[in-house]
């Protein structure tokens, strides 16, 4: 090793941590940053447009202005007060909140399906702005380009093969998420900009409370449909609503309130997600048991019964029962007049095809064969492709088991599936329509049970409307009071 190279690049990187120090906006040291705040904000604007390509903005500019409000709230309390925030809700029925750098801050519609006030609302946008006024990701980025750097150096360096990975992998390990320290100072700027802003500090807590149920239910539901359970990134994933240190900064933090109010605004934030889209929107296409619509696209199709449907923005994604199968739906452009079977060949690069036939169905046409993939989730496979072109595009059906002693297991499926494909008749586009949420006062006789059956929302419709008025797992609405249910 080159002792004296090592010395002359150390002293670079030194040089290069000296340059990027910059004063915390929230406790007034020094950070280690190697942008400016110019920089943070171009990034934020740059990728707020990749961000709502994504997800896409939710029509309701009601519900935004609502937002925007009430979050702005906050934002100029907050240490950053100088910028421009922008609060924007996405049509998306995931369950979450995140930050951009340079004030842009997101939350989802199936958030706010969930909460049951304005204070709380506030706790989730408070606590993203602290993630903004701590420079959270500037520091994480600058920690991983500096990380990144000092690494390749030393490996250029090493003597030995796999320096320069073992480095990398400590880099990643140090920088992965915002880590838990950075979370509770999220949570503790939240909850400052919540009691200055004339909030409860206590609803970060409910907050937290929501969520840990939600992640209760989908670990016992994903348990039951053999799939990961999905996560909720910082601080309602990072600890539970009786963690010491929590208690700590919102306990702090409530003494910052200069007139302490009980109004949590329920009625005004109620009065805003009425009629909110729960679940599937239309952009999304709508699943109803094992049909799926879509209004935009016009189609309908049928999948397999019992399977799990899992709706993806690019996809639609059907997983057989205990994961023994698999069933693909994606959609591309046709850009040259050729046949469904030349699409397979030239572009889905299949070169060998097996036992391949012409398809139709519901005056629509295409092309069905088997090729060998190498690269499948369940390693080397035989896949069923069929491909149906419908106007302009291209419609690919990927079907698989993942048994390869048995290939063609689920293939009279994966073939019905595809030949269910069709345009969509009058009554059916009512169907495609998507569930919404609805605002009523709970009577003496209201219950779950009756409400679950009401709303079509199939087996799990008790547990999700028990989730949405914090009833879960169990306990009957309270009479004379506002209650959720989805039709």
């Amino acid at each position: 090793m080159k002792l004296n190279t090592i010395m002359r690049y150390g002293i670079l990187f030194f040089l290069i941590l000296l340059s990027g120090c910059a004063a915390n906006p929230v406790t007034g040291e020094s950070d280690f940053v190697l942008m400016s705040e110019d920089e943070e904000i171009a990034i934020g604007r740059q990728n707020h447009a990749k961000i709502i390509q994504r997800y896409g903005l939710y029509d309701n500019p009601t519900l935004q202005e609502y937002v925007q409000t009430v979050g702005n709230k906050l934002a100029i309390k907050s240490h950053r007060s100088n910028l421009v925030f922008r609060f924007t809700v996405l049509d998306s029925n995931e369950i979450n909140a995140f930050a951009l750098p340079g004030g842009y801050i997101y939350i989802t519609r199936g958030l706010l399906a969930y909460l049951s006030n304005e204070a709380e609302l506030a706790a989730v946008l408070g606590h993203e702005i602290g993630h903004v006024t701590a420079r959270h990701a500037v520091r994480q980025q600058s920690a991983a380009a500096a990380t990144g750097f000092f690494a390749a150096i030393l490996a250029s360096q090493a003597d030995f093969y796999g320096a320069g990975n073992l480095l990398n992998t400590i880099g990643v390990a140090l920088i992965r998420g915002y880590g838990r320290d950075n979370e509770l100072e999220s949570d503790r700027l939240g909850a400052e900009y919540l009691a200055k802003s004339g909030y409860d500090p206590l609803a970060m807590m409910e907050v937290i409370r929501v969520l840990k149920n939600q992640e209760i239910y989908d670990k016992q539901l994903a348990k039951k449909e053999d799939r990961e359970p999905n996560a909720y990134h910082g601080v309602f994933a990072t600890h539970p609503d009786n963690d010491k240190r929590l208690q700590e900064v919102i306990g702090r933090a409530k003494q910052l309130q200069s007139n302490p109010s009980t109004n949590h605004h329920q009625v005004a934030f109620l009065r805003n997600i009425e009629g909110l889209v729960f679940g599937e929107g239309e952009k999304q296409g709508i699943v109803r048991g094992n049909k799926f619509y879509h209004r935009e696209l016009n189609i309908k199709l049928e999948l397999p019964l019992s399977w799990r449907i899992e709706n993806q923005p690019n996809r639609i994604v059907a997983i057989a029962p205990e994961n023994k199968g698999l069933l693909q739906i994606t959609a591309v452009d046709i850009n040259k007049r050729i046949s469904p079977m030349q699409f397979l060949k030239q572009r889905l690069k299949l070169s060998q095809l097996q036992n391949g036939e012409y398809f139709k169905s519901h005056q629509l046409e295409g092309y069905t064969a088997i090729s060998s993939v190498s690269r499948t989730v369940y390693g080397t496979r035989l896949v069923r492709f069929v491909v149906i072109y419908k106007n302009n595009t291209a419609w690919i059906f990927q079907g698989l088991a993942k048994d390869e002693n048995q290939p063609y297991q689920f293939d009279d499926a994966i073939l019905n599936t595809a030949r269910s494909f069709r345009t969509l008749t009058a009554a059916e586009r009512n169907k495609a329509k998507p569930r919404r949420i609805h605002i009523i006062t709970a009577s003496k006789t209201t219950r779950f049970d009756v409400l679950a059956r009401e709303s079509q929302l199939g087996a799990n419709a008790e547990a999700q409307l028990r989730l949405l008025n914090k009833r879960y797992p169990d306990g009957d609405p309270i009479p004379g009071t506002a209650l959720k249910i989805i039709q």
